[in-house]
């Protein structure tokens, strides 16, 4: 059962990114994102404070849920970190490169991610934009990238 609810709060959080990259990142929160969607100048950006977004309520899902001993609790906070995890090793080192880790990889599935984020950010508009997920790449992105 522990294992099930943490995979369904990983899969439930690409949702949720979604959800928040689109309307809150492109909407009212979008002078915080702006940044990210500029050449980088920086080691950090503004963008990066977003984490907490997530971070806070998978700590507080977890500290809460030992504390109180609900089960179903830590294992919400451990679904939501791994996504976080999964985020970090997905957006920011293989997508936007800014550790050199995973330079060399052909992978399909990772070439279509790139491609679709790559879209992404061609459009910084919520409304006209596209690709807002990050680890549910659009078919036609994958499809491009057989080799």
């Amino acid at each position: 059962m522990i294992v099930l609810v943490i995979g369904l709060a990983f899969f439930g959080m690409e949702f949720m990114a979604w959800f928040t990259h689109k309307y809150i990142m492109h909407g009212l929160l979008w002078s915080i994102h702006e940044d990210h969607h500029q050449p980088r100048s920086k080691r950090f950006e503004k963008n990066d404070l977003f984490f907490l977004i997530f971070a806070i309520p998978s700590w507080l899902c977890i500290m809460l849920g030992l504390i109180y001993g609900a089960s179903i609790a830590v294992a919400v906070g451990f679904g939501i970190m791994l996504y976080g995890i999964t985020y970090f090793l997905v957006h920011d080192v293989l997508i936007h490169r800014r550790f050199k880790w995973f330079d060399n990889t052909n992978n399909r599935y990772f070439k279509a991610i790139r491609k679709a984020h790559k879209i992404h950010h061609k459009n910084m508009e919520k409304e006209h934009g596209s690709c807002f997920g990050m680890l549910i790449v659009p078919r036609k992105y994958f499809i491009v990238q057989k080799s």
